[in-house]
């Protein structure tokens, strides 16, 4: 069991590139099972850079030795993102996260955030227990739809990327609801914050944005929105693989949602398409967890993944 000693003993501070040997000797061997943990890949790359302010990287100390880690990112002015956070297997039940999230979350409250999320696996029962502990509780679940990169995929219905009409179907949305009213960020990836108006206009403006026009159906009805948007999406980044010839190009695209099949089809051929122009290997859409949502990407001939990611929140405006 965790004792106050045990948590006074931990010392936190800034993590610094001199830190990677140790961080990577614990977090190497998490998850191995899965493929290890992606710390040690890409520790370097992760850590802010000294003039940086909107993001800090948190290392805890015990008995001399790097105990645990965590990230805060702040997503915009009144959202935290915390992630990666992991504790040396030789100090569990130390209160190493209990200190670690003391530190993170003081932190944000002084730059304005009055909500902190993290992501959680939904395999990963520790890290939810552990979540749930300090004080996260849960928000969402989401899962990722695969569509293959295809230069030729072709949907019943048009597309088009008009921001106000994206807005208004998203606005509206079960998908919105269900996802209270989150998307992947486009500030940070593996994070999620909340969609705003201007994010439909800049998406259209720097990456993508597609919005499945109403009309006609294949089978000739339309179930909603005749004359209104049916489906949106958008894509926040790609990502390259390293240089050694091995991964692949992902393109990662920050939320789907559709009004009937028809509409997820044109939606994912779009999608497809984009993917193929270019130059992805692979692709990942955001999607609700949902019963509907899953069938349908699948009724509309696309992979989905084999299990779901859940979203917690903590409510940072207290004192």
């Amino acid at each position: 069991m965790t004792t106050g000693s045990d948590a006074d003993a931990v010392e936190i501070r800034r993590a610094t590139h001199d830190d990677y040997e140790d961080v990577a000797a614990f977090t190497g061997r998490i998850w191995a099972n899965r493929g290890g943990d992606y710390i040690p890949d890409v520790y370097h790359d992760w850590l802010e850079d000294d003039d940086e302010t909107g993001k800090k990287t948190f290392l805890a100390e015990l008995e001399g030795d790097v105990a645990g880690i965590v990230q805060g990112v702040m997503l915009s002015p009144e959202e935290a993102w915390f992630q990666g956070m992991r504790v040396n297997p030789a100090y569990q039940r130390r209160g190493v996260s209990q200190r670690l999230n003391e530190a993170s979350f003081e932190w944000a409250r002084r730059r304005g955030a009055t909500i902190g999320r993290v992501m959680v696996f939904s395999w990963n029962s520790p890290s939810l227990g552990a979540a749930r502990k300090s004080g996260f509780e849960p928000i969402t679940e989401f899962r990722f739809a695969t569509p293959e990169p295809d230069a030729d995929a072709s949907g019943p219905l048009s597309v088009s990327s008009d921001p106000a009409d994206a807005w208004r179907f998203w606005h509206e949305s079960d998908a919105r609801d269900h996802l209270r009213g989150l998307g992947m960020a486009l500030e940070q990836s593996w994070a999620l914050r909340e969609l705003t108006r201007e994010d439909f206009s800049r998406v259209a403006d720097e990456t993508a944005l597609f919005v499945v026009e109403g009309g006609e159906s294949a089978d000739g009805f339309a179930t909603r929105d005749r004359n209104g948007a049916r489906a949106i999406a958008y894509r926040t980044r790609t990502m390259e693989p390293p240089d050694d010839g091995e991964e692949t190009t992902l393109a990662e695209y920050g939320v789907g949602a559709w009004a009937d099949v028809d509409a997820a089809r044109s939606l994912f051929a779009a999608i497809a398409r984009d993917a193929a122009a270019i130059g992805a290997d692979e692709t990942r859409v955001l999607i609700p967890e949902t019963a509907e949502y899953v069938s349908d990407a699948s009724y509309a001939g696309v992979g989905v993944a084999d299990e779901p990611d859940f979203v917690l929140g903590i409510d940072l405006s207290g004192a």
